[in-house]
């Protein structure tokens, strides 16, 4: 009865052992899992279709700003298929979209950018897909800028209303690490959402600025007690990243990069942005790594 006895305890004490086991292993696995999510990237581009674009209008002898922005959406999409690539198959949960506000009236460019909202997950993931992924980015996004400099409808941009209305419910997910990358020489206007509240506006334009009196040495003094901004349209926008390219300052005032930052840093502050970049506008290869940089970054 003894040997029985010890027999039995010994068979408990084994079950005990291996349930505690599988218990451990399956929280490492959920804590592996939850890892693995906040590493899934949702990657965002908002471009701004106004005639900044125009090479007629704003000419640059060296490379035309809707080249350089072309060759900054192809750097994009090749930190976003680099990431996938170095995740294992069942990981993979990864989206890259691209947007405009307003939407051009053009069917065909709104077709290219359903064409470049594209998901990867456990399911699809292949070589192939990625190879899709790189040529789609390489060539439609040069197809839309063509077709917006044809049309030559240019509406301006409508960014703060992005912000306002969709930003949150297009650009955030859950479980991602939430990108968004504007394509922009920072100025903000669209005349049905020219909205002013005391001194905070919903645009920003070289006449804005002048009219402010922000072609001063003593800019930055002026907007502080004056308490210019952009209209703040978010209260929380902490699940966000956002990497701000293409500023383009005019030249007639030597105040005016630092004034268009000082909006855009002052507008994300308030809307409590998790992390920020804005840069000028440059030559894509000189932006490369900076831009792969921030995407890579965790």
């Amino acid at each position: 009865m003894k040997a029985t006895h010890k027999l039995f305890l010994l068979v408990i004490l084994s079950l005990v052992s291996l349930s505690c086991k599988n218990n451990e292993e399956e929280e490492n696995e959920h804590k592996s899992i939850t890892k693995e999510e906040s590493n899934n990237l949702n990657i965002s581009i908002l471009i701004d279709l106004s005639d900044r674009i125009d090479s007629t209008k704003y000419p640059n002898k060296t490379m035309q700003y809707y080249l350089r922005d072309v060759g900054y959406i192809n750097s994009v999409a090749e930190a976003f298929t680099n990431h996938i690539q170095a995740k294992k198959v069942r990981q993979a949960d990864d989206k890259i979209q691209l947007f405009f506000e307003p939407a051009p009236y053009n069917p065909q460019i709104n077709s290219i950018s359903k064409d470049l909202k594209i998901e990867v997950d456990r399911n699809n993931i292949s070589k192939d897909i990625i190879k899709k992924i790189n040529e789609k980015y390489s060539a439609k996004p040069l197809e839309l800028y063509k077709l917006a400099i044809k049309d030559n409808n240019y509406v301006g941009s409508d960014t703060w209303k992005f912000f306002k209305n969709k930003v949150s419910n297009y650009c955030i997910d859950k479980n991602h690490r939430n990108i968004l990358v504007v394509l922009t020489d920072g100025y903000i206007y669209f005349k049905d959402s020219k909205i002013r509240e005391g001194n905070t506006t919903t645009y920003l334009t070289p006449e804005t600025i002048r009219s402010n009196g922000l072609n001063k040495s003593n800019w930055s003094e002026i907007m502080t007690n004056e308490k210019m901004a952009f209209i703040k349209v978010n209260n929380d926008l902490s699940d966000l990243e956002i990497l701000v390219l293409g500023i383009n300052p005019d030249t007639k005032n030597e105040y005016e990069e630092e004034v268009i930052k000082a909006y855009w840093t002052k507008w994300f502050e308030a809307m409590k942005v998790k992390r920020y970049e804005i840069y000028t506008t440059e030559l894509p290869s000189n932006m490369d790594k900076i831009i792969k940089d921030f995407i890579n970054k965790k």
